[in-house]
């Protein structure tokens, strides 16, 4: 499997522009490699950075609760999968090495994979040249990092096959709500390599499959 077949997460999208590629969003470690993570237990699941150095040198982007935003794939959501989009309250600032430590992360949005009984799986991710989705508009004004991924299937029959694509951006969501974001888990530690959603073989699921079961937690939608 070449490097074509994978792919990086380098530009924010903000309301339907792309930003300039690593402007807004974290340098990850695979840019030149576009290789996935493929350890949940490791510190690359959370934000797969290039090094200790990127977040300082990263811009902050300010956005809107209730906005739409995303990420642009380059060159394109190759495999077969679920996406996923979480937010994680910044402190002290979205270019501090210590933001997303700890349960600090929510959920925001799904794009997960349909399931028919005797037709089997449909990826509607599958060939995308973005993700997109909104900020819930009663998310609490601050500084937040925004992490898209998009989790490959086609080698998940066995423990540790799943692929991992992700980038984490740097926002300032600004016109907030009062919500309460929730529940909150931490990378590493909200998927395990033997969760049903991340261990399955998407080409012959057992007998009496009923449905893709989404890894992590449950989506806020405000």
């Amino acid at each position: 499997m070449g490097v074509l077949s994978h792919y990086t997460f380098p530009s924010l999208i903000v309301n339907g522009t792309a930003t300039t590629e690593w402007q807004y969003v974290r340098m990850t470690a695979n840019h030149y490699s576009n290789g996935p993570v493929t350890d949940v237990t490791s510190d690359a699941i959370r934000c797969y950075e290039l090094d200790g150095t990127v977040a300082g040198s990263t811009s902050i982007a300010t956005v809107s609760a209730g906005s739409t935003v995303g990420f642009k794939a380059s060159p394109n959501i190759y495999h077969q999968g679920y996406s996923a989009a979480y937010l994680s309250k910044a402190d002290p600032s979205a270019n501090s090495t210590s933001a997303g430590q700890g349960s600090s992360w929510f959920k925001i949005w799904e794009w997960a994979p349909v399931y028919t009984p005797g037709s089997g799986f449909t990826f509607p991710s599958e060939g995308a040249e973005q993700i997109t989705f909104k900020i819930p508009a009663a998310t609490p004004s601050g500084q937040y990092l925004l992490r898209g991924e998009h989790i490959a299937l086609h080698s998940a029959s066995s423990a540790g096959g799943a692929q991992y694509y992700l980038s984490c951006a740097q926002l300032n969501i600004v016109n907030g709500g009062n919500g309460s974001p929730g529940p909150t888990v931490s990378f590493p530690g909200a998927y395990s390599p033997t969760d049903p959603g991340l261990l399955l073989n998407i080409y012959s699921p057992p007998a009496g499959y009923s449905g893709y079961t989404s890894p992590g937690p449950a989506v806020w939608s405000g």
